[in-house]
């Protein structure tokens, strides 16, 4: 589901970014504001296209186009976190680390690129990794719900650091207090750290 909300989240910021000529330096070292970047058309239908193929589960082909994508355009970052995406789930984690990492030189801010990065790394056994990345993505984007989450996740079931844990979901809670689940799991915690 996580995914699938990221593939939406991406397909809308490309959707509003993506406009008329390329132009400009392929990267650089300042975040870019991608409501700035003018993109050709073929660029946005090639990505439409490949997060399609995404979603229809076709990664071969939608690594080809996003790899087309980024050849062309590479101040987003979208298309590497997409392609990255397909990467992960045709099995090369080293190619989707280095997609994600691409996205995060393109967008050093991007909240998406950064959790997508530190679940790849919580999912290779890289805890220490993983937990600084999601720690400096959130000195950036201190109210990002999937960065709280999965840093509090990361802290409870992988660095059993009950304080980490608690303290990720209350304020997870803050912004999502509807959210059963989060709050059953504050309350285990609670009962583990008396």
């Amino acid at each position: 589901m996580l995914k699938n909300n990221l593939l939406r989240l991406g397909i809308c910021v490309l959707v509003l970014l993506l406009g008329a000529c390329a132009s400009g330096p392929k990267t650089s070292h300042k975040p870019v504001d991608p409501m700035s970047v003018d993109v050709s058309g073929s660029v946005n239908r090639d990505f439409l296209e490949a997060v399609q193929l995404i979603q229809g589960e076709r990664y071969p082909e939608a690594i080809e186009l996003l790899q087309s994508v980024v050849d062309r355009e590479q101040r987003l970052s979208a298309p590497y976190v997409n392609l990255g995406i397909a990467y992960y789930r045709s099995g090369d984690e080293k190619q989707a680390e280095e997609a994600f990492l691409e996205a995060l030189r393109a967008a050093p801010l991007d909240p998406v690129a950064s959790n997508e990065l530190a679940v790849l790394y919580r999912r290779q056994g890289r805890f220490d990794e993983a937990r600084t990345t999601y720690e400096e993505a959130l000195q950036n984007n201190p109210e990002n719900l999937p960065l709280i989450k999965n840093l509090g996740i990361l802290c409870d079931l992988y660095l059993q650091d009950v304080n980490c844990a608690l303290a990720q979901f209350q304020q997870y809670l803050k912004y999502a207090p509807d959210d059963s689940k989060v709050s059953i799991w504050v309350a285990g915690l609670k009962r583990r750290a008396n």
